[in-house]
């Protein structure tokens, strides 16, 4: 039994008063807070108590400063914090006492850091792992579920005499029909209702299956340190609010929809001066505002720092930069140093680029970018890039400009292509973002190339042999045509005069 429950002065059959806090009865340091105390109407006289520690002391609130059964308090410092309970005084008595009501102040240390483990994107019914972690040990720490109930639901850690700087909280199962919201505090045990700033918030998304809204990127998914770049989350379901998500971050980026015209809404998710830790894989998701519940996934894109990696890959073009329409071309990345993959971009494509695995062909690393029969959409300055497996958003600096002019009409009746075409040679050749190719199409580019080979060397045999067979003809020709060989004659007989 509390302090405060002890604190009857008279037990009687009138109802418990109750009390409650104005705005609330977390409030930040400095602003100001009332209690409110109410009985019946028959009420009289009002005492307001204070258990200034758990289980310590407690102190009658001064009658003067209690009025009407209301204790208002203009700026909330440390000293005002604690456990409060009420009674009054009716038909003779005094009530038994309100239900405690715990007043906290916030702000008093700097706030600390809530994320979710693995992530903040969670399956329906499935549960997750919130971290609050401070550069402040603390003895405890508190986790507040916010939403749509009156007050804050919160738990509380395991409490640490020599301080800690990280709590672990099991969240779940987690349901789609609410807004799962929570931010986090750090208090110290001498103090426990004078906390810390409140974290970050940090909201759980249930993936849903509703339509997936679109994702892309203004200038493009290439970027320079210190450039900024605009993302757009875009569906014609009327989504409340879109919501950005980086692979393998710990938190969301949220904002509100709006509708551009009718039977759109959108977000645009600004991000920059962009540095190498933006580097990474995105999707966004739609949602509404009365549940977690978001739509499926968008399509992944990638966002790729320049920049960030020793060396500098050079381009050139076979047969040359100025080609008909209809030729076959080749675009060659190639570098002195080791990169694991060559990516082309086209200035002014909207596309990803292209993404090859490089080949070691010693002195060099290379890799050979395909564009057969080009069109004049083909023609545009080009640039190469180097990348390690290690990190496969971060990019080397550019090479230098190429720029591939292509005369005449264009060729066939099928939309060009924004971009060069080159058939992927596998799954290490396909893009970051997979876009679903046939998964035989790098087995016919290796067997095309075989076959290539083969007619060669068969033509360069029959060459040869066609030139034997020259050779061979002219030296018997001259065997035969040349000057009739010197018989032998017979010798005179030398007669014998006497």
């Amino acid at each position: 039994m509390t302090p405060i429950v002890t604190v009857l002065i008279c037990l009687g059959t009138i109802p418990k008063p109750t009390l409650w806090a104005e705005p609330d009865s977390v409030i930040t340091q400095g602003s100001p807070v009332t209690l409110s105390c109410q009985g019946s109407l028959e009420a009289q006289e009002y005492r307001l108590y204070r258990e200034k520690k758990s289980a310590s002391w407690i102190t009658r609130i001064r009658p003067e400063l209690v009025k009407n059964g209301q204790f208002h308090i203009p700026s909330i410092t440390w000293e005002h914090t604690g456990r409060y309970g009420c009674q009054y005084y009716s038909r003779a008595r005094w009530s038994e006492l309100s239900d405690p009501l715990v007043l906290v102040m916030t702000g008093a240390y700097p706030k600390p850091t809530l994320s979710a483990q693995p992530s903040p994107v969670v399956t329906s019914g499935g549960r997750v792992t919130l971290q609050c972690e401070s550069q402040v040990a603390f003895g405890g720490f508190i986790l507040c579920k916010e939403g749509e109930e009156e007050h804050p639901q919160c738990l509380n850690s395991q409490p640490h005499a020599r301080g800690s700087s990280r709590a672990i909280f099991s969240v779940g199962p987690v349901s789609p029909n609410r807004r799962w919201s929570h931010r986090c505090y750090g208090y110290d045990l001498n103090s426990p209702y004078v906390w810390s700033s409140p974290s970050d918030l940090l909201e759980l998304l249930v993936p849903g299956v509703s339509k997936k809204p679109s994702l892309s990127v203004q200038p493009g998914p290439v970027v320079a340190p210190g450039e900024s770049l605009t993302l757009q989350c875009v569906s014609d379901v009327g989504y409340d609010r879109f919501v950005l998500y980086k692979e393998g971050e710990r938190d969301l980026r949220q904002l509100p929809g709006r509708q551009p015209q009718a039977g759109l809404s959108q977000a645009n998710f600004t991000l920059g001066p962009v540095s190498r830790s933006y580097g990474g894989q995105y999707r966004c998701y739609g949602a509404h505002n009365l549940s977690s519940e978001c739509s499926a996934p968008s399509d992944p894109l990638d966002i790729l720092i320049t920049g960030q990696i020793r060396g500098t890959p050079f381009i050139s073009v076979q047969p040359g930069p100025t080609v008909a329409s209809g030729e076959n071309v080749t675009l060659l990345c190639q570098s002195w140093r080791q990169f694991h993959t060559f990516l082309l971009t086209k200035a002014g494509a909207a596309d990803a680029p292209l993404r090859l695995r490089s080949i070691h062909e010693y002195p060099k690393y290379q890799a050979e970018f395909p564009m057969s029969p080009v069109t004049s959409a083909h023609a545009g300055t080009y640039r190469c890039y180097g990348s390690l497996n290690s990190d496969p958003y971060l990019l080397s600096h550019p090479s230098e400009p190429l720029e591939l002019v292509v005369s005449g009409p264009s060729m066939g009746s099928s939309p060009p292509p924004t971009g060069p075409i080159s058939t992927p040679a596998g799954p290490e050749d396909q893009p970051l973002t997979p876009t679903g190719s046939d998964p035989q199409s790098g087995l016919g580019r290796h067997l095309g190339v075989v076959i290539g080979i083969l007619v060669a060397v068969v033509l360069l045999l029959l060459l040869l042999l066609l030139l034997f067979l020259i050779l061979r003809h002219r030296r018997q020709g001259k065997h035969w045509t040349s000057s009739p060989a010197q018989l032998p004659t017979p010798r005179k007989k030398t007669s014998m005069l006497p």
